[in-house]
């Protein structure tokens, strides 16, 4: 793909560009004083870089049209699947229900092999990267006499990958699987990779022999060292019941842990009161939360035949106002859980400005997909545009949020100050333009 960039450059380690960027992306004001802002936010930017690194950013000369390409970071997906990614064919959700949804992913799991696990990821990376990610986090089902053998696949593919996309897991499993031999020796492994704990917390459950198992399970974080990444009231019943049980064992163990609550749905049905004081107390213990308003919109709110009539999300502004970090996720890629998907931030953004109201234009409409994910993978580099920052960005054909929105735009992905071009089965062999 091309995009009809002012873009010039002498080598490979050094150019420059011209592109609308956002405003709030720009983290050193000095560089845009006096500079134009249109109304959606976007100033037009010559941006200078130097081995990898931003050397130069200044406004474009007045004299001069605006550019027609939007300048984004690359992007950090916080949630996603690769493990199950591409099994709908196979197991399909039809009548779009949670329940099936499981028992299908359970299926599934019970066949899997490591070749199917290592070509659906590599399906995935190969689109993720061509789409724009830099870092993707991705749960891994992980319980069963297979755990192992599937991390090993998986450790591979992250080595494999990582000067292109940067890969953390979660380890996901049944809340009470951390409280046996088994899941202590995976936890301690792990840990040991820089990789994070996970679990499922949704209703209906026992809350008492739930407590004790989250308990369980922060102990083991805090004993080895690591995050934890929770699915949580992905649920239209008992709102927010796992959260309000996860404060509970927060306040019991008294200890930070990296905490991340993927879901949150059912947070949405709480009174506003009540609704204000669970987001106050989320951001007293720094829990991060990730909406996932694509799996949510298709599973939940399901009555029989009836149209949906509640938006089971989780409340994005209301968190951002109580201080939370918030970002948006794609989930699940066409498997038992959302038969669509394309791991595309453009189409995910496009979705949540009308699912969520989430309009890029406003600082904590476009956060949830650029600072704030990068932010609760505990990345190296927030996303924010300045000097010494690294020249990895997403160009996008369009002159405007609505435009670039509105359709599937060109794109081209630069990777220190250099466009990448296609790639084969070896990351190794991308070529660059």
């Amino acid at each position: 793909m091309t995009v009809n960039a002012t873009i010039s450059s002498t080598s490979l380690q050094k150019g420059s560009l011209e592109a609308l960027v956002p405003r709030c992306l720009i983290g050193q004001g000095k560089d845009v004083v006096g500079i134009r802002v249109d109304a959606e936010g976007l100033i037009p930017l010559q941006i200078q870089w130097e081995e990898g690194k931003v050397i130069s950013i200044e406004g474009v000369d007045k004299t001069h049209p605006n550019p027609q390409t939007l300048l984004l970071p690359r992007f950090v997906e916080p949630h996603i699947h690769i493990d199950k990614a591409f099994t709908w064919n196979k197991t399909p959700n039809l009548h779009g229900s949670y329940q099936k949804a499981l028992k299908n992913n359970l299926q599934e799991y019970k066949h899997r092999t490591l070749d199917d696990l290592y070509s659906r990821a590599e399906k995935i990376l190969k689109m993720s990267l061509h789409n724009g990610m830099r870092s993707m986090r991705s749960h891994l089902d992980s319980f069963g006499i297979h755990s192992i053998r599937h991390w090993e696949v998986f450790n591979e593919l992250k080595n494999k990958w990582n000067e292109l996309i940067q890969l953390q897991y979660v380890a996901l499993a049944p809340l009470d699987y951390w409280g046996t031999a088994e899941g202590k020796s995976l936890a301690a492994r792990v840990a040991n990779d820089g990789d994070l704990l996970g679990g499922v917390l949704t209703p209906p459950f026992d809350s008492d022999q739930c407590f004790d198992d989250l308990v369980q399970l922060l102990e083991l974080a805090i004993k080895f060292d690591c995050g934890v990444d929770l699915h949580i009231d992905e649920s239209q019943t008992s709102p927010a019941i796992g959260l309000q049980l996860l404060t509970r064992a927060l306040m019991k163990i008294n200890r930070y842990i990296p905490i991340t609550c993927s879901h949150a749905s059912s947070m949405a049905l709480l009174p506003p009161r009540q609704l204000d004081v669970l987001a106050e107390r989320l951001f007293q213990y720094g829990v991060n939360v990730v909406a996932l308003p694509l799996t949510n919109s298709w599973l939940l709110g399901r009555y029989d035949r009836d149209t949906p009539i509640q938006r089971l999300l989780a409340p994005i502004y209301q968190l951002q106002k109580a201080g939370v970090v918030v970002a948006v996720g794609s989930d699940n890629i066409n498997d038992p859980w959302f038969p669509l998907g394309n791991l595309d931030p453009i189409a995910l953004m496009s979705f949540s400005v009308s699912s969520a109201h989430l309009a890029p234009w406003e600082r904590l409409g476009l956060a949830p997909f650029t600072t704030s994910p990068a932010h609760i993978l505990n990345l190296e580099w927030d996303g924010i545009i300045q000097t010494g920052s690294p020249a990895d960005w997403v160009l996008f054909e369009g002159s405007s949020w609505s435009e670039v929105l509105s359709s599937n735009p060109e794109r081209q992905v630069i990777i220190s100050g250099r466009a990448i071009g296609d790639i084969n089965d070896n990351p190794k062999s991308l070529c660059y333009h």
